[in-house]
């Protein structure tokens, strides 16, 4: 499963989100049958806007591969890096407008899914059980801030994150992860900035009708992994097909995808692409169906711990 480690810039300008559209000419109540991810599509938007990015990008692409073997450094709460949440929510309609209780279902995803206490944890086959892994992050609500819009749906070109818009700017983005329940549109269930972005932008967008335990109407992405899915974007984890046919998600020990699975995958899945013809579809970041997606591996939990330990791009999470 070992992967050759292509250069964080042509990783970054080259490969493009491979999301599906079919849901684009869909009515926004409508839930998408499948899953379409927009954060490459806006790093990319970003790229464009400031070149200088993808030289501050592969600086922390350096710095991942220098330490990722690190241990977690800095304030721990119960031993773990303990990341305040706060969710900004943008309604037009009573729907759009989620409930506290939806809320915190979903920071009790996260808190699940980023501790390996998910339910389906142990349906990690035995092929993958030696690198599933527990990230070891917990998650805590720290706020909620609503607001009314007469807006429909928000596009993916961060006008959610901004007051002048219509938005809401985000609180403490250096201390805090921002969420924005907002509908996006175009298919899109969420997408969130990488480490190296602007402050001013960070965090993650989730659509409403896929944020938390949102109910069985929005099956088959009602359990929350949109969230799980876009935190671990925002955490420096690339999609795990590398966003190119056989492509590199940066992470030595996910075998090589030809591409992105959707849906629920028969397992063994096997891939054509050299030397790995077993896929780990029930990664976190493949697109595969909330139901089916369930483990992170230890490469990406090192690759989580670098941007969080001393001199990483998120190191300011874990201060004392």
């Amino acid at each position: 499963m070992k992967k050759v480690i292509i250069s964080a810039i042509t990783a970054l300008v080259l490969f493009s989100c491979q999301n599906d559209q079919t849901e684009s000419s869909a009515p926004e109540a409508a839930v998408a049958s499948r899953r379409a991810c927009a954060t490459q599509d806006v790093l990319e938007a970003q790229l464009k806007a400031n070149p200088a990015l993808a030289i501050t990008m592969n600086e922390i692409e350096e710095f991942t591969i220098q330490h990722g073997d690190k241990k977690f450094q800095g304030r721990l709460v119960n031993g773990k890096i303990e990341i305040p949440v706060v969710v900004n929510v943008l309604y037009r309609t009573t729907a759009e407008n989620i409930s506290n209780t939806q809320i915190q279902s979903q920071i009790d995803v996260l808190n699940k899914d980023f501790n390996a206490l998910n339910s389906d944890y142990n349906n990690v086959p035995a092929l993958f059980a030696g690198v599933k892994a527990n990230i070891g992050i917990s998650f805590v609500l720290d706020q909620v801030i609503r607001k009314s819009t007469t807006k429909t749906s928000w596009g993916t070109n961060d006008a959610m994150k901004k007051t002048a818009q219509g938005g809401i700017a985000p609180t403490s983005p250096t201390t805090k992860l921002n969420m924005w329940s907002c509908t996006i549109g175009g298919g899109i269930l969420g997408y969130a900035q990488f480490p190296g972005g602007a402050s001013s932008t960070d965090g993650v967008v989730i659509d409403p009708k896929y944020f938390g335990l949102s109910g069985s109407a929005n099956a088959p992405f009602n359990l929350g992994r949109t969230a799980t899915h876009e935190v671990g974007h925002w955490m420096n984890l690339r999609h795990i097909w590398g966003d190119a046919t056989c492509g590199s998600d940066l992470v030595s020990d996910t075998p090589t995808h030809n591409t992105a699975n959707y849906g629920v995958p028969a397992y063994p899945h096997y891939s054509t692409c050299s030397g790995t013809p077993v896929e780990m579809t029930m990664n976190y970041m493949d697109y595969v169906d909330d139901a089916a997606m369930y483990m992170f591996s230890t490469g990406q939990k090192n690759r989580i711990a670098a941007i969080f330990t001393s001199g990483g791009a998120r190191a300011s999470f874990a201060q004392p």
